[in-house]
């Protein structure tokens, strides 16, 4: 990667997944399959385009709009869409390519990919937003299809912005197919997509804790980032089981229980009014007990805690912050977030399971954990094509078989693949990873990819 610029996030993603292969077995029962990670860690296209549109004064506006499609070797391309100022050609290739085994990992028929633009939907009319939305789908509608690539919403695209690049490209390629999911529940959506990051999260988890004989959520403290649509589900499966939720938290701050306080299903519903707003948390006021504390993470101030679920963004969790989790107990940590803990956070949570054993805390990557969410897009893409939609209670089982099937996926290739000593957790950030990568590479194989 040496001639082209540097790509902080996506090499931390390459980095990440790398080491746990070099670190097990795998290379050396099956050499050849460093030659499919060389391939694997190149996109197959990366389309960039200018996305010209309207303010409300009448201005033109431009911004940067990219779809990453990097594997097609499982399915589609697929993978979300970003508009935040962040946005850029590294950050995407890091998700996309975290895409690509998150997807092979539901055992469903999806590539990798991802996109958006350093569009800033905070500050904007809906009028500006939706013109926006047009153009960037009127460029972007040449280059994805149902049976070619096929987006959804992420930071900054919800269900509002889905409607309006869905019709946008309907009329631009005269086509009603499942182009994009996350789509409404009366023209294609399915039942469950917007809960299902959140709840695939709180499902798989609960798998960690009932194999490392903790019992199951009743009773578990759990502090949760983030406050967008993965942190509020999450938190509402969470206290539905039984576990009191303890923080929430935003790009200005955190909003953190104290003494007997906690997060309350209304406090979430309320929050969910906030969020639809653009709003900081900053602004909400709470009976429950809750008090903001601005310019925060939410890790080193909610006091003691059984789990913790990076739910916001990447690399929220810093090595400090992981080792702060440890003196506070924390016993499991899985993210909701794509690559929400830093390398060196990893690496204080790996090194303690390995001290430890089955004492210590057990992480889970998000290409296992947060797989919900693409999972329940995968199933509505499936009801898509046979032109029906299934009940709540069957997207339901099926998520939750879905993410039983990551969480053993995870567990038994670790079994496998990685060393470990008498009474150790198996490493579900290297089992995950080998998982996922394992079935693209077989899939390159077997289509001519590599020989």
């Amino acid at each position: 990667m040496s001639n082209i610029p540097s790509e902080p996030e996506f090499e931390q993603a390459y980095n990440e997944l790398a080491s746990t292969l070099e670190n097990s077995s795998l290379f050396e029962r099956n050499p050849e399959y460093r030659t499919a990670l060389k391939i694997a860690s190149i996109p197959e296209r990366v389309i960039q385009f200018r996305v010209l549109w309207e303010d409300d004064s009448g201005k033109v506006q431009v911004n940067r709009g990219y779809r990453v499609q990097f594997s097609s070797a499982l399915g589609p391309y697929k993978g979300g869409l970003r508009l935040h100022p962040t946005v850029n050609l590294s950050i995407l290739k890091f998700l996309g390519f975290e895409q690509i085994f998150k997807n092979a990992l539901t055992g469903l028929m999806m590539g990798g990919g991802k996109g958006g633009a350093d569009f800033d939907p905070k500050g904007k009319s809906d009028n500006e937003i939706r013109r926006f939305c047009v153009a960037f789908m009127r460029e972007l509608s040449k280059h994805i299809g149902a049976n070619t690539d096929v987006p959804a919403g992420d930071i900054g695209v919800s269900g509002r912005e889905i409607g309006w690049m869905f019709g946008t490209y309907r009329k631009e390629r005269n086509l009603f197919e499942g182009v994009l999911t996350g789509k409404g529940l009366d023209w294609g959506g399915s039942l469950i997509r917007p809960e299902a990051t959140g709840y695939g999260l709180i499902y798989y988890v609960g798998h960690m804790i009932e194999y490392a004989g903790a019992g199951n959520w009743a009773g578990k403290r759990v502090a949760i980032s983030g406050s967008g649509n993965v942190a509020q589900y999450a938190a509402l499966k969470a206290i539905e089981l039984g576990a009191t939720v303890v923080s929430l938290s935003d790009s200005k701050g955190s909003l953190v229980a104290e003494g007997d306080g906690h997060i309350t299903p209304e406090d979430v519903n309320a929050i969910m009014d906030i969020k639809v707003k653009r709003e900081s948390l900053n602004s909400y006021t709470s009976s429950s007990g809750l008090k903001y504390i601005d310019g925060v993470r939410p890790w080193l101030h909610v006091g003691k805690v059984d789990v913790a679920l990076p739910c916001a963004t990447q690399n929220e969790v810093s090595k400090e912050e992981a080792e702060g989790l440890l003196a506070a107990g924390a016993k499991f940590v899985a993210e909701g977030s794509n690559m929400g803990c830093t390398l060196e956070a990893i690496n204080v949570f790996e090194a303690e399971r390995k001290e430890k054993k089955a004492e210590s805390v057990w992480y889970a990557p998000g290409k296992a954990a947060n797989c919900g969410g693409v999972a329940v897009s995968g199933l509505e893409m499936a009801q898509n094509s046979q032109r029906l939609q299934w009940t709540s209670e069957e997207v339901d089982q099926k998520l939750k078989d879905i993410m039983k099937t990551a969480f053993f996926q995870g567990l038994n290739t670790a079994k496998e693949y990685v060393k470990a000593e008498e009474g150790e957790l198996p490493s579900l950030v290297a089992g995950s990873n080998i998982a996922g990568f394992v079935k693209v590479a077989k899939a390159m194989h077997d289509q001519g990819d590599w020989w």
